[in-house]
């Protein structure tokens, strides 16, 4: 199992981890991800199949990021956890693979994490204007007013309307 080979070579970089039902999770801090993903290069983990994020607004490391691996020869797949804070950042994969551009890009649209030397970190689902990230538990279910471009005092304008 590939977190065999992570925990010989970098021992202290799994902090938590979980099986079910053959799927295998492992929880690392943001600056173990570099290494954690080298080592998966070798290794065979080579198709980054998505990234994605969890919001826990109750806890101080709001955020988890989700890396969804595949190794293409064994089929064994790896989904690593990176907790984050709120305004923290995490390091981009988008240099080493070139899916990771558009997912990292999705996750900060929706969720507002960022990605540290991302080469162009930007909306891309969500118009530039947009106020706040609809993906938080936090953003308001009416949407707020999402078409309010001038003018609004709150990042989502408590759901209040413009005369």
């Amino acid at each position: 199992m590939i977190t065999e080979h992570i925990d010989a070579q970098l021992p202290d970089a799994i902090t938590d981890r979980h099986d079910f039902r053959g799927d295998q999770t492992i929880v690392i801090g943001p600056a173990s991800l570099l290494p954690v993903v080298d080592l998966l290069y070798r290794e065979g983990f080579q198709f980054l199949v998505d990234i994605t994020a969890v919001d826990w607004p109750e806890r101080e490391l709001r955020f988890d990021v989700v890396y969804h691996w595949l190794n293409l020869a064994s089929q064994e797949r790896l989904r690593i956890k990176v907790p984050v804070a709120d305004g923290a950042s995490v390091p981009t994969l988008a240099l080493q693979f070139k899916t990771a551009n558009w997912f990292e890009r999705e996750v900060f649209d929706l969720f507002g994490i960022t990605f540290a030397g991302h080469p162009d970190l930007r909306r891309l689902i969500m118009w530039q204007d947009f106020p706040g990230h609809p993906l938080r538990k936090d953003f308001p279910l009416d949407g707020g007013d999402a078409f309010c471009m001038e003018g609004c005092t709150a990042p989502y304008n408590n759901g209040e309307r413009r005369g």
